[in-house]
Order: C-alpha cells, then structure tokens, then sequence
C-alpha cells in the first residue's frame, strides 16, 4: 500500500503540473551523430559537457526482494547481520560526458571521458535514519570512430573501445568494483538505435570484492532506444553468455514527453546486479518518476 499511495501521488502531481505549466509538446528526438557528434555539421569541439546516459529521479521504486543481507564470493565482502531495508526507496542517476580528443588518430576517432553516478536511497526508512543504501560511480574514457557502412537496411554508425571502472566507494563488507575493456557498435535506422556492448573484466591481482561478477551482471549489454511521437521506449539487456548458468538482466525504461526534455519515466527491472552492492543477487523492481534531458 505504501508503494501505491506513492506512485498515486507521484504520477497525478507530476504529470498534472507539468500539463499545466507546460502544455503539449513533442519528444526531442537525437540521432546517433547528434549525440556522439560523428558528422562534420554536428561537431562542438571539445571539453563542452553534454549529457551521456539518462538523468532521472524516481522517487518511488519498490523491490520484490530486497537485498538485506549482501554477500560476496569473498568472505570478507559478505554481510554477518540482515539489514532493515524498505521494499520502497528513491533511485536517481546522474550522467555527463565531454570530448577530450576531436578528430585525432589520423583525423578518424575521437577521446571521450564520461561519468555516470546512481543512487539508491532509503529516504523512507526513517528507523535505520534514511540512509543511502548504494552509491556506483563509474568513470569512463571511450574511443569512438563514426562510421557510414549499411548492414542489411541497418546503419553502422560508430564502433570503438574504451576502459571503464565501477565502484561504490565502501569499505568492508560493503565494499564492490571492476574494471572492463569495453567494445562498443551503434547501429540506426528510422526512428530506432541499437547499442552493442561486450566487455572484458580486467582481474584485480591484488584482491577481488566480487568474484563471478561477470556470471551474474554479465559480459554483455544490448540497448535498444525506440522513439514515436510523444513515446521513447529504453530496452537494456545483460547477459553472462554463460549456457551452463545463463544470467543476467533486462531494464525496460518508458519516457512520456510533457514538455521537450521533461519526461515522466517509468522504469522496470528483473535479474542481477541492479546496483553493484547486489551483483549477485535477483529481483524485480518497479520505479516512476521524471527524466530531465535529452541524453
């Protein structure tokens, strides 16, 4: 009842107020050259921050199974005593990325840095002091070529490489990070994109605060992005491509344009790893709320 009476009040008072101020608008729409800036009429130079991945604020997501009592291949990252978790929490994400590089590597490829930052907190759980039950901060430097070359109707449109690094910020037990050598292709067609992404998970030699991880979250990411009118549709699929233990994960984001970049955002997520903290453990969530930009 506490999740229904939230999403209730949230949906009516964002999207009542933001009709009222805002009136109709239709959906900014970006392609593939606009967002990585991949033809010469979209280039803007470097060190101008624009945005990466979608900036949210769902103030109501409710859990199946919270994860109470985190554990780790390492007994040193495991928890001894169950936590006091809500089913309901806030979730919101910031993230932002910048050239560094345009049109270097024999005037073919451009240096990215981006930076994405997710919350979850318990801002409910006012017995435990309503603190924030994860934080993943994830830098990253990205290498993208734009390409032009026609696959089967479909448009490969940029392919690259980068390193990317994920961690929490804790000490123990809480503690969770990796490294990746990401792979990454971007293909279009009409009002649809499609991002392909396989990585390598470089080992710590020193210490591993999850082991397996990439059994669980996975080892690679498919993103689909629909746009139609006043509709956008996110699909992120992970997989551990594993056929023994097949895991991973599937988020399904749905965007309302109210005003341009304003947008009522639902979000649903089923598998592993929402969150680093919970690498190796399932659940089904359910968040609302609103997206800020175009990302």
């Amino acid at each position: 009842m506490k999740f229904i009476s939230i999403v209730i009040f949230t949906f009516i008072s964002q999207f009542s107020f933001a009709q009222s101020i805002f009136g109709k608008d239709a959906i900014i729409e970006k392609s593939l050259s606009e967002r990585w800036e991949l033809d010469d009429e979209d280039k803007n130079g470097t060190f101008k921050l624009t945005f990466y991945k979608p900036i949210y604020v769902l103030p109501a997501r409710w859990s199946s199974n919270p994860n109470e009592l985190p554990q780790s291949e390492n007994p040193d990252n495991s928890f001894t005593e169950a936590q006091n978790y809500d089913q309901v929490e806030a979730k919101f994400q910031l993230s932002l990325k910048t050239k560094l590089l345009q049109s270097f590597l024999f005037g073919h490829g451009d240096l990215w840095l981006g930076y994405t930052q997710l919350a979850n907190w318990q801002v409910y759980n006012d017995p435990v002091s309503r603190p924030f039950r994860e934080l993943n901060y994830e830098p990253e430097v990205i290498v993208n070529f734009p390409m032009k070359i026609n696959l089967l109707g479909i448009d490969l449109r940029m392919a690259g490489f980068g390193f990317n690094h994920q961690s929490n910020g804790r000490d123990l037990p809480r503690s969770r990070s990796w490294n990746r050598l990401m792979f990454h292709a971007a293909f279009e067609k009409d009002n649809f994109q499609l991002y392909l992404k396989p990585w390598i998970r470089i080992e710590s030699p020193d210490k591993d605060d999850n082991p397996a991880i990439s059994d669980f979250i996975g080892r690679m990411e498919a993103n689909f992005i629909y746009n139609l009118n006043k509709h956008s549709v996110n699909l992120i699929g992970k997989n551990s491509l594993d056929f023994d233990k097949n895991r991973g994960s599937l988020e399904l984001n749905y965007f309302y344009s109210v005003k341009s970049n304003l947008r009522l955002h639902f979000q649903a997520f089923t598998g592993y790893g929402e969150t680093l903290i919970d690498y190796n453990h399932k659940q089904t969530t359910l968040g609302i709320g609103v997206s800020f930009i175009d990302w």
